[in-house]
């Protein structure tokens, strides 16, 4: 997988170089970060969450919180038409929040909560298409490359933590993922831009396919293009 990714990204900086040799308007490089809010979403999840319904939503799921940064590369190809390609580090996972059922000693609120804390390098490439000055479109496919993934179990009682811990568990989980993203965003004439999208993986977040769970992140960003 590994060297599949780098041959995705050998291709495209060859096509940057030619773009840059043959288009009259020039390739802009730009840099761009934001937030992530990421979930897992499937058909297991979703029995998950019957489940969880049926225990008095004792179990709750939420997003991830977490962050993008990385660099771009924007291609003109024709008048309000652009390829972009990109380089970026990301956080995805999930969130199970708990509570621990302890009716006689209720007044501790106990609870506990497990993420799973997924890092990838994403490879996107997208097709943006300009309406009016700076705000535009974008679609496109996006390859992403599992750097590591851990399980974050913490557990305590009257806002004080009596259990932090953190185990690696890259096993089983696939190492490229694959996901379609779109989204809108603006391009002020400054270089200066700001986007929303969200990514909907195709691939299965588990490499045997045991669990049918996906990858979905909405994003937003800012960035600038030199």
């Amino acid at each position: 997988m590994k060297k599949v990714f780098l041959l995705l990204a050998v291709v495209l900086g060859m096509a940057v170089t030619q773009a840059n040799a043959q288009q009259k308007s020039p390739v802009r490089i730009g840099i761009k970060a934001g937030v992530n809010m990421a979930e897992w979403q499937g058909q297991t999840i979703n029995s998950a969450q019957d489940l969880m319904d049926m225990t008095n939503g004792s179990l709750k799921r939420q997003m991830r919180e977490g962050f993008h940064v990385g660099g771009v590369v924007s291609i003109p190809v024709a008048p309000g038409f652009e390829i972009e390609p990109g380089l970026l580090y990301s956080q995805k996972g999930m969130r199970l929040v708990g509570k621990i059922p302890m009716e006689q000693f209720d007044f501790l609120n106990a609870g506990v909560t497990v993420t799973n804390k997924a890092e990838y390098i994403d490879l996107p490439i997208l097709a943006k298409i300009f309406i009016g000055d700076g705000f535009h479109i974008f679609a496109g496919p996006q390859f992403s490359y599992l750097l590591s993934n851990k399980v974050q179990v913490q557990a305590g009682a009257l806002g004080f933590n009596a259990l932090n811990q953190e185990w690696d568990v890259n096993n089983g989980f696939r190492e490229l993922d694959v996901a379609a993203t779109g989204g809108i965003g603006y391009r002020f004439a400054s270089g200066l831009n700001l986007s929303a999208g969200y990514d909907y993986g195709l691939t299965t977040v588990d490499a045997n396919r045991n669990f049918d769970t996906f990858n979905r992140v909405i994003k937003a960003s800012v960035g600038f293009t030199f």
